[in-house]
C-alpha cells in the first residue's frame, strides 16, 4: 500500500504501469550490501557518520539509515558519496543493483524515487490524507484495515517506510511540496477523533513551513477540475515534469508531454477552485476545535 489505491484516470499515453498482487514488503538485502559498501569507503576516507554527512549534504540519522541498510539512497546522496569517497564507481555500481525498497509496493518504488529527489511536488488526494502528511496513528489506522489483513511485522515495516519517506518535508527545504485534499477526507475521522485531532494538528504545523503548502477543497463547489481522481506531478532535478496515477494495487508513471500539461493543467484550476492558504488554515483550525 503505497498510499492506499483508488480509480486512475485511465490515461495510457507515455506510461509506465506496474501491478503486483500485495506490495508485500521484499527482503532488504541489497540495501544492505549498499550500505556496507558506502561503510567501508566512508572509514577508508578516515570519516565519522559526523563528518561525512555535511559533505554530501544529508543529516547523520540519514547517512546511518543508508548505512544499515533501512533507507533506500537517493540519486543525489549516491552521486556526492561517489565523488567525497573517490570510490572508483564501486557506489554508483552498487546503487544500480538496488531492486528492492521494504516497506513500499513494487508498483510505487519507482515514484518513490523520483520523489525523493523532486524540485517540486504536487499532490491531490480524494480518498485519504496524503502520506507525506500522515500522522503515526492515522497511518498505522490503514495499515491496520489494510484488506487482505496484514500481519504485526508487515505493519512494522510499512510504517517505518511511511515515517522514512516524511523525513523529506525537512530535509529537503528547497523542494516545493503542494497539497490539496478534499475536505470530506478530514471528516471521515479516520481512527476516531482523537487521531484527526492530532492529524489535523500535524498538517497545521506543516503548513507553517515556508516550502510546504496546504490547500483544502471545500465540500461545497461548484466547479472541480479533479473528478478524475487523485494526482501527483513532480519536477525532477533537470527541470523534467513527470505524473504518477495510483489505483487499486497498480501505479502508472506519466511521462508524456501532453499528458502531463493536462494533468498540470488540472492542477492549476484546482489550485484557483480549493480553498485559500490562509482560509483552508482557518477551516483546520476550526475542524481542530470542534473534535
Amino acid at each position: 500500500m503505497a498510499d492506499i489505491g483508488g480509480s486512475a484516470s485511465g490515461v495510457t499515453s507515455g506510461v509506465t504501469s506496474g501491478v503486483t498482487s500485495g506490495g508485500e514488503p521484499e527482503s532488504s538485502d541489497s540495501l544492505k550490501a549498499f550500505g556496507e559498501v558506502v561503510k567501508a569507503f566512508r572509514k577508508r576516507a578516515g570519516l565519522t557518520q559526523e563528518g561525512f554527512a555535511p559533505r554530501v549534504c544529508y543529516s547523520v540519522p540519514t547517512v546511518a539509515s543508508i548505512e544499515q541498510g533501512r533507507r533506500f539512497p537517493p540519486g543525489d546522496f549516491v552521486d556526492r558519496a561517489e565523488v567525497v569517497l573517490d570510490a572508483f564507481g564501486a557506489i554508483q555500481g552498487a546503487a544500480r543493483h538496488l531492486s528492492r525498497r521494504p516497506g513500499l509496493a513494487t508498483w510505487f518504488r519507482q515514484w518513490a524515487r523520483l520523489e525523493a529527489e523532486a524540485v517540486s511536488l504536487y499532490t491531490y488526494e480524494c480518498r485519504l490524507v496524503p502520506g507525506l502528511l500522515q500522522t503515526e496513528a492515522y497511518a498505522r489506522t490503514l495499515f491496520v484495515n489494510q484488506l487482505p489483513p496484514l500481519g504485526d511485522d508487515q505493519v512494522e515495516v510499512q510504517m517505518a517506510a511511511r515515517m522514512d519517506r516524511q523525513r523529506l518535508l525537512r530535509e529537503r527545504p528547497n523542494t516545493s511540496y503542494s497539497f490539496i485534499i478534499e475536505e470530506h477526507v478530514l471528516r471521515r475521522l479516520m481512527g476516531g477523533q482523537e487521531v484527526t485531532r492530532k492529524l489535523i494538528r500535524h498538517v497545521l504545523e506543516l503548513a507553517e513551513l515556508r516550502n510546504i503548502e496546504v490547500q483544502v477543497m471545500p465540500i461545497e463547489s461548484t466547479g472541480h477540475a479533479g473528478l478524475d481522481g487523485p494526482m501527483q506531478l513532480c519536477e525532477t532535478r533537470d527541470n523534467q515534469w513527470l505524473g504518477y496515477l495510483e489505483g487499486q494495487e497498480s501505479g502508472q508513471l506519466i511521462s508524456h508531454s501532453k499528458v502531463v500539461s493536462m494533468l498540470q493543467m488540472r492542477y492549476a484550476r484546482m489550485r484557483s477552485q480549493a480553498l485559500s492558504l490562509e482560509d483552508t488554515l482557518s477551516l483546520l483550525r476550526q475542524m481542530r476545535g470542534a473534535l
